[in-house]
């Protein structure tokens, strides 16, 4: 029989608990088994509401985290409205009940081997901006955002593609409409920068970004939900935007038809919306390019240092 670290290192992999969000779990659910005691019963770890696992929030997280000299926030709002927490949870819970029915596990070995998790996810590489004289700007940030894909899917329950698409368009408008004071999360008048997981709704944000009387929406996969809020913004005298990637961009179209839209909503793809910009930045010189470039991955790394926990989410630096 393999090892407990070899054990717990294949169900981290197998069951996809290596986002900040699944990490979070575990702590607290390993907590729960050091003072409950194995076997644990994963109806009695769901509040009351049936929505949420019991106790999960940023500072059951921390607590741990803090025990072990790990001083990063790993997750704003401890891992409490990732999605498939619960699933998670029991999955988790399933696993230790197993590793209590052959003996007792070590609690101090499986705590620290998912703080070694939680530092090694910190400690991530960056995602590269690959440029090339033979690649087009629309394929270099094809290639940033495949890159984001990639990761998430040995990520399962992490949107990191939404994340990386929300403050690439943050940046570009930033160094687009100029750049002032960084005052907390806001970098520009009318500006503000919000973590991906922050909702429009308990916001009052008519979308991700409000520019004048322009709301912008960005989303990896345009659905009805999104159309909808084009629509409200409409109807309150907004102009909505929407910025998607570009194999996207004709099912954001086509749910605009559907509501008699079409005419009312602008949808634009990712790759030229970032692209263009860094033309006309760079005045459509090669040095000018590099600058504009490098100036939207020093906007976006700064975004990333101040609203999100996940460093890995950074660009490379130019």
């Amino acid at each position: 029989m393999a090892n407990l670290s070899q054990q717990l290192d294949s169900f981290a992999r197998h069951e996809g608990f290596l986002g900040k969000g699944p990490l979070c779990v575990a702590l607290v659910v390993t907590q729960y088994a050091r003072n409950l005691g194995l076997p644990l019963d994963p109806k009695s770890l769901i509040t009351k509401g049936g929505g949420q696992v019991l106790g999960l929030g940023k500072s059951a997280v921390q607590k741990v985290l803090q025990r072990h000299g790990v001083l990063k926030v790993l997750a704003a709002e401890g891992g409490r409205t990732s999605r498939g927490s619960i699933r998670k949870m029991q999955a988790y819970v399933e696993f230790l009940n197993k590793l209590a029915s052959h003996g007792n596990p070590d609690l101090d070995e499986i705590e620290s081997f998912w703080v070694e998790s939680v530092r090694s996810f910190f400690s991530r590489k960056p995602f590269k901006l690959n440029l090339s004289t033979s690649q087009s700007l629309e394929s270099t940030v094809s290639d940033l955002i495949g890159q984001s894909a990639v990761r998430q899917r040995n990520s399962p329950g992490t949107n990191l593609s939404g994340a990386v698409l929300q403050h690439l368009v943050g940046a570009k408008l930033e160094c687009a409409l100029g750049h002032g004071e960084m005052s907390h999360r806001k970098f520009m008048d009318g500006l503000d920068h919000h973590s991906f997981s922050t909702a429009d709704s308990p916001t009052g944000r008519p979308g991700d970004f409000r520019i004048g009387d322009v709301a912008i929406h960005v989303t990896i996969a345009p659905t009805e939900a999104v159309i909808a809020k084009c629509e409200r913004n409409i109807e309150e005298g907004l102009r909505p935007v929407l910025v998607t990637i570009r194999r996207q961009h004709i099912v954001a179209s086509t749910l605009a038809e559907n509501l008699g839209l079409t005419n009312r909503i602008d949808v634009f793809d990712i790759e030229q919306f970032i692209s263009l910009n860094i033309y006309e930045k760079g005045r459509f010189s090669s040095e000018g390019r590099k600058h504009a470039i490098s100036e939207l991955v020093e906007r976006y790394n700064e975004i990333i240092d101040t609203v999100e926990t996940d460093p890995s989410l950074k660009i490379s630096p130019i």
